[in-house]
């Protein structure tokens, strides 16, 4: 089973190579693809709401054909390390093409792309910048990996 991670933007310097560990990490366990779309610029009078639209524009085509669509956003359902793992573990044993991740930019995704989800998720109810957000998600993927192979990174109950 593949998981996509599709962003807003690039990540800066301070937090760059973390996301790229934990990716390297996750890719052990899964077939992980991360996608970067163009962050939208502000000017021209545009609109919050217009940006959000754009840019989730950008993110959906990147959704690969059949991949169920998972959303970030603080209105989400939390899950813990382990309904992740569970919930990845099902798709895989149901032989779904897989799942995508979507992480909006500074100012969120587009009502298109919540349109759109199968789910949403929240990584914390507390707003995290995009960047923080796709860390800690790809350690959550790299995490969910180690918990369905029963490997000791995961501390937490099963």
């Amino acid at each position: 089973m593949k998981i996509s991670i599709l962003c807003v933007g690039r990540p800066g310097r301070l937090i760059a190579d973390a996301i790229v560990e934990y990716e390297r990490r996750a890719g052990r366990y899964w077939s992980l693809e991360v996608a970067e779309v163009r962050e939208e610029r502000g000017g021209k009078g545009k609109s919050p709401s217009v940006i959000r639209e754009e840019e989730s524009a950008r993110l959906l085509e990147k959704v690969p054909a059949g991949f169920e669509i998972a959303a970030l956003t603080r209105d989400g359902v939390a899950w813990s390390s382990v309904d992740l793992a569970r919930h990845l573990e099902r798709l895989a044993i149901e032989s779904r093409p897989g799942i995508a991740f979507l992480i909006g930019g500074a100012l969120g995704l587009g009502d298109t792309v919540l349109a759109r989800a199968h789910r949403r998720l929240s990584l914390s109810a507390m707003t995290l910048p995009h960047e923080l957000a796709r860390l800690v998600l790809t350690e959550q993927i790299y995490r969910a990996g180690t918990i369905l192979r029963n490997e000791p990174y995961h501390k937490g109950d099963r």
